[in-house]
């Protein structure tokens, strides 16, 4: 999530005519979530769980961490935590119903407190450069460790993949390399916008239906596919399947990027 991005949004329950500590706790939290839901970021390019799952979760988050005064670096510190529990149960705990319970419900709240650190940044009145690159390595770091993994879990539980062994060090690279050319799509995008003279990247809006189209590529599906751990052929398979989605999407994204900025760096899709 990246923090430096909108428009800082105020609550009415944390205005200077309001003292938070007399407002009432179902008051706040509402006025805090109101305010988060009139100022989202563009969903533009997002896919589908990203962009109407996740990202409502995050704002409940957000609202629940400012009630309780919660900083957006301890919402991240909190969303690591969750995150990697439920890496180190995939790669520990043999394949079957706890795996099958726990890591998708870690790596869900997770994923949503990763997107309750910025809203509630932007809610406390934008967030920093420091907040920005706390985010992000973490993000790099749980998409690394999440395929290894799952490596670790097929070396110790073949399960007949042997001649497949290899498949989620491929997938790391392929999601490895994308997580990297997208973050740094976007900040060449934004500085070029900058300096143009343009402090705000206008982007090209997407619908719906784009977000189902690129749905194989969100790391939300890819948390909730690890509810099919308590059958290892059918996770095999779906596993499988993500993994050719997102190598054929990243092989079609590249050189469009490179394209786009190389003509236009502004250009936005």
């Amino acid at each position: 999530m990246t923090r430096l991005e909108g428009t800082p949004v105020r609550p009415e329950a944390t205005t200077a005519s309001s003292a938070p500590s007399r407002t009432p706790v179902p008051h706040e939290f509402r006025a805090a979530l109101a305010a988060l839901a009139s100022a989202q970021k563009s969903s533009s390019g997002a896919p589908a769980y990203s962009r109407f799952v996740n990202r409502r979760l995050g704002r409940w988050a957000a609202a629940a961490a400012h009630v309780l005064r919660a900083t957006p670096n301890q919402v991240t510190a909190v969303s690591a935590l969750a995150t990697f529990a439920g890496v180190a149960v995939l790669a520990t705990v043999p394949a079957g119903w706890l795996p099958a319970v726990l890591v998708p419900l870690l790596l869900v709240v997770g994923y949503a407190l990763d997107s309750a650190d910025g809203q509630l940044a932007r809610l406390r009145g934008g967030g920093s450069p420091a907040g920005e690159w706390l985010d992000h390595v973490i993000d790099a770091t749980k998409i690394a460790v999440l395929h290894l993994a799952v490596f670790a879990s097929w070396v110790r539980e073949p399960e007949g993949r042997e001649a497949i062994l290899a498949l989620p060090l491929a997938y790391q690279v392929v999601a490895t390399v994308a997580f990297f050319a997208i973050v740094l799509t976007e900040q060449l995008r934004r500085a070029e916008s900058v300096a143009a003279g343009s402090p705000v990247l206008v982007r090209r809006q997407t619908g719906a239906l784009y977000s189902l189209a690129v749905v194989p590529t969100d790391y939300g599906l890819m948390c909730l596919v690890f509810v099919l751990l308590a059958w290892p052929g059918a996770f095999t398979v779906a596993y499988l399947l993500l993994f050719a989605a997102n190598a054929a999407y990243l092989l079609l994204a590249l050189p469009k990027w490179f394209r786009e900025l190389r003509t236009d760096p502004m250009r936005t899709s």
